[in-house]
């Protein structure tokens, strides 16, 4: 007879507790009593098989493990994992991968957690018992459950493995990451690294290489998210990165590409991209409508009408007679440059305009602003026309701006079931510019082919509404001279506020609400000047003239032209890459004046950009400085990045120097600020 365990034996040791508990577990799997010294004189069964304590105890558990594993017991294995890794450390490697990836197919943030809690203590003690597949389910669960930092983690702890997963695989983790800001961050400076990681690998190593290389999905992901939450300084980067890594862009990169250049103000790129999207066959005609968006969007704010017309008649010319245009096979490799043609250095990017992955999981969200698709043609919106009816009635050009309605009423606005030309003849009646009305009317009328006598009558009405008699009955004896008078005698006056009571209905017209919104916004808008400026410090910067950049920037600055992060932003990169670091501390001076002075809003691109400058500078009082910044308007700093950039260029700067060792006050000040950034990014 077995007397009771808890009866006989109290339990106050730490040690006995420990022994107590894995007697519950073990009962029915060995005789317990036979290995415990205090129960031997107990027991009275002599058919246990004597076994060594260490050897039982770690099979038992260990078999526990698998079980709970085999039949997807989460929590049991959890527990029984613990007290397996107290007493024998980890178990076998298959076993130990086997319990990670369980984890991860809970679909749960706290066992999720754990899962990535684990990995990070193994990678500290034995990162090779980690297998790469492991990591990459870790990472893709993350991702799903919207834990953009933590996957992110663990992506970075595969490449300092020098590993990474399958392109298939690593799309759909980014795909996932990039759904918040914060995630499209931290994708864009692991999308960095790899890259970085790639171009480190030797000849030897070339056929591992290939594994490294971020296909054009990856980047496609990344950029249409930098492009959603308008982050586009990074997205530039990342176009250039594309170009460096040899990526070739396809139809979706294209237009994601027009949508940040767009949003850099860099049109001079973007027209170099026109004139190969111009040739693509008309089937690819829809997909191509927000580049020319972002194209015409651009020629207005630099105020270029001109070039506004140009881009509408080309695409009048060109797509809308659905046929291809004669010229270079689209489907052979075709290149342009990132910065200026002009430029040797000039990075290259290779486009196939014409290759579209259907099957992609990406979807470029497309806004219509000054273009729609209808018919199988691309139609100027409402807010295109007005901004056309403003921009020459500034400057006083309507007969250009009749010209152009009738060049394209036939090609773009027959598919529209409206008259252009009626549309805006209301429209400026609407606004009071009976003139422009008149003069639109008269340049329709020479074309041979007149307004309908409605149209000439709302004019009269206005006319007659505004007290202006005499143009009303030099009106109407306009309308007799093209034979327009039919059904015109004494009761005109009656007609004339049938036609009001139509005029009245216009101030509800969609054209008349767009110009009314376009005028609003030219009260708040950028000054045009400063697209010029921003692109020729581009373009000085990109040809590494930093001298004459400077120079574009001072004289912007005393014609009080107020620059923008994207000014501030291409002299830093224009420093950067000629090593001056220091000049870049008068250009953290300059905006921060900006910035106090409410004239410039820094965003988190701008931040990181100063900090990591800063960084390679060797400057971490401003380093600090900008972190907090960062802080006190809450935004996500990627320390993982910071503290890698520390250690690849200033691994053991000040590491073995105390403060009461420093020689002077300036070196004491720099150790702890030194110290403050290693204490920041948690390095020991």
């Amino acid at each position: 007879m077995v007397l009771p365990f808890t009866k006989y034996i109290p339990i106050r040791n730490p040690l006995f507790r420990k022994v107590y508990s894995l007697h519950r577990n073990f009962q029915g799997h060995v005789c317990f009593e036979r290995f415990n010294p205090f129960l031997q004189t107990f027991s009275t069964s002599d058919h246990c098989e004597r076994l060594s304590w260490e050897r039982s105890t770690q099979d038992i558990l260990l078999g526990k493990l698998k079980f709970a594993l085999r039949n997807h017991q989460v929590h049991e294995a959890w527990e029984t994992f613990q007290d397996f890794r107290t007493l024998y450390g980890y178990p076998e490697v298959h076993v130990l991968n086997q319990l990670i990836v369980q984890l991860t197919y809970s679909s749960n943030q706290v066992w999720m957690r754990k899962a990535c809690d684990l990995v990070l203590q193994i990678v500290e003690e034995k990162s090779g018992l980690l297998h790469a597949d492991t990591l990459t389910k870790l990472a893709l669960s993350l991702a799903r459950l919207k834990m953009p930092s933590p996957a992110t983690v663990i992506l970075r702890l595969m490449l300092d493995k020098g590993s990474v997963p399958s392109m298939h695989l690593l799309s759909l983790i980014v795909f996932h990451i990039v759904k918040t800001e914060v995630g499209t961050n931290l994708a864009s400076n692991y999308l960095f690294q790899v890259c970085d990681f790639h171009n480190c690998l030797n000849d030897r190593q070339a056929h591992h290489a290939v594994t490294f290389k971020a296909d054009t999905l990856v980047f496609n992901l990344v950029l249409d998210a930098c492009v959603r939450f308008k982050l586009s300084l990074k997205g530039l980067c990342l176009v250039e990165l594309m170009s460096l890594s040899g990526t070739r862009a396809d139809a979706h990169s294209i237009v994601i590409i027009s949508q940040i250049l767009e949003m850099n103000g860099l049109r001079d790129e973007l027209k170099e991209l026109k004139d190969h999207v111009d040739g693509v066959s008309a089937a690819y005609v829809r997909h191509y409508r927000q580049f020319y968006d972002s194209l015409l969007s651009l020629h207005f704010k630099f105020n270029d009408i001109d070039a506004a017309a140009k881009l509408v008649l080309d695409m009048t010319s060109s797509h809308n007679c659905n046929v291809k245009k004669n010229g270079k096979h689209l489907q052979n490799p075709c290149f342009i440059s990132i910065g200026s043609p002009n430029l040797r250095t000039a990075l290259k990017i290779h486009l196939e305009p014409e290759l579209l992955h259907k099957d992609s999981v990406l979807v470029v969200e497309s806004r219509q602003i000054f273009f729609f698709y209808r018919g199988g043609k691309l139609v100027l919106s409402n807010r295109a026309l007005a901004k056309f009816i403003s921009g020459y009635k500034k400057d006083g050009r309507i007969g250009e701006l009749s010209k152009l309605l009738l060049s394209i009423q036939e090609e773009l606005y027959s598919v529209a079931g409206s008259s252009l030309c009626f549309d805006v003849i209301c429209a400026c009646i609407q606004f009071g510019w009976l003139e422009c009305a008149h003069d639109i009317l008269d340049d329709v009328e020479a074309t041979g082919s007149p307004m309908d006598q409605n149209t000439y009558m709302l004019l009269m009405s206005a006319y007659q509404k505004e007290g202006m008699q005499r143009e009303a009955t030099a009106l109407l004896k306009q309308m007799k001279k093209v034979g327009l008078d039919e059904g015109l005698s004494d009761d005109v006056i009656e007609k004339q506020n049938l036609c009001e009571e139509t005029l009245d209905s216009l101030g509800k017209a969609d054209l008349a609400i767009a110009l009314a919104q376009i005028l609003k916004d030219e009260d708040q808008k950028v000054f045009p000047l400063v697209y010029n400026f921003n692109s020729s410090i581009f373009f000085f910067c990109k040809a590494r003239m930093i001298e004459d950049a400077l120079k574009a920037y001072r004289r912007m600055v005393a014609m009080k032209v107020q620059p923008t992060i994207q000014t501030f932003s291409f002299l830093m990169c224009g420093y950067s890459s000629l090593g001056r670091y220091r000049e870049i501390i008068i250009l953290w001076g300059d905006i921060k004046r900006f910035m106090r002075s409410g004239n410039l809003v820094a965003d988190r691109d701008l931040y990181e950009l100063l900090l990591l400058n800063f960084l390679r500078g060797g400057y971490f009082e401003r380093v600090m400085e900008v972190i907090s910044h960062m802080r006190d308007h809450n935004m996500y700093t990627d320390k993982w990045l910071y503290k890698s950039e520390f250690l690849k260029l200033h691994m053991n700067l000040y590491r073995s120097l105390k403060a009461s060792n420093s020689r002077t006050e300036a070196q004491s000040k720099r150790l702890e600020h030194v110290q403050e950034f290693r204490q920041c990014v948690g390095i020991d």
